[in-house]
């Protein structure tokens, strides 16, 4: 299982979340002072305020060994423990029969080469942006900030963030690639759909190595239920290297009186030299 040691190796520098148990303003609470996370979905001018410190509901480790053998979290690092992550941050196409799996022949060679080098070359290996969906499906938090016209995502996992513009503006039509892409947003009822383009192909989906191209549109519909509570389904279409588009959905779950940390990758980074990295 040493694919996964390399996974979680990935985040070992990740500081613990700053100003630990500062109440979150605005939490609802019950009769006996707990947080009510079932309480009604907070608004901001009207539509679902999705502003929060949220962390991907983890696949419990029943389903992981499942999914991944007995052994799959023989390698753990403390604090990003195999069932504090989603299945789809180790396998994006989790939900499949590895016979049914959409790839094109060419996009399954990607895949095997990475997985049989055990993920040595992913981008977080390098101190680069660990790339869309990938950043907010670990054991990291993510913030999300909302104004009227732009939302903004905080990714403790690798410290980068990602500007999702909801101030009627279009996609642009042919952007220069980049690691985020461009993102767009609008409210259809109390749903957020986010539409991106313009990903380079540096970015792995996934931490075993399933590629994507610069053709990757990503459509995310975004849905808080309630206090607590953050759906999100996913849809990856990118023609070059898929037969099909596919989804996989999740859920965010808020925490609260916490925060995201910062990270800073090459800070006394000394794991390269010994994964031996290109």
């Amino acid at each position: 299982m040493r694919i996964f040691c390399v996974v979680f190796l990935l985040f070992a520098a990740t500081v613990s979340a700053q100003w630990l148990n500062h109440p979150t303003p605005g939490t609802p609470r019950m009769r006996d002072g707990k947080p009510n996370l079932s309480a009604p979905t907070p608004r901001q001018n009207g539509k679902p305020d999705l502003s929060g410190v949220w962390h991907v509901v983890p696949t419990p480790l029943d389903e992981m060994k499942r999914l991944f053998g007995p052994d799959v979290d023989a390698t753990s690092v403390p604090g990003m423990e195999t069932d504090s992550v989603s299945k789809y941050a180790l396998n994006i196409l989790a939900d499949f029969k590895p016979e049914e799996a959409p790839m094109r022949p060419e996009t399954a060679a990607i895949f095997r080469e990475r997985a049989e080098a055990f993920a040595r070359d992913h981008p977080g290996a390098k101190c680069l942006p660990l790339g869309l969906p990938f950043a907010y499906l670990v054991s990291e938090v993510t913030k999300i900030v909302q104004t009227p016209g732009l939302i903004v995502m905080l990714f403790e996992a690798d410290g980068s963030h990602r500007q999702i513009y909801t101030d009627g503006r279009k996609l642009p039509e042919n952007p220069d690639p980049i690691w985020l892409g461009y993102a767009v947003g609008k409210w259809q009822g109390d749903t957020l759909v986010v539409e991106t383009v313009g990903f380079n192909d540096k970015s792995w989906l996934d931490g075993i190595g399933h590629p994507h191209s610069e053709r990757l549109r990503l459509t995310e519909r975004f849905r808080r239920r309630d206090f607590g509570h953050l759906d999100e389904e996913i849809t990856f279409d990118d023609a070059t290297m898929y037969t099909r588009p596919f989804s996989v959905k999740v859920t965010h779950a808020l925490v609260l009186d916490s925060d995201v940390g910062e990270f800073f990758c090459n800070e006394n980074e000394k794991d390269r030299v010994r994964m031996n990295v290109k």
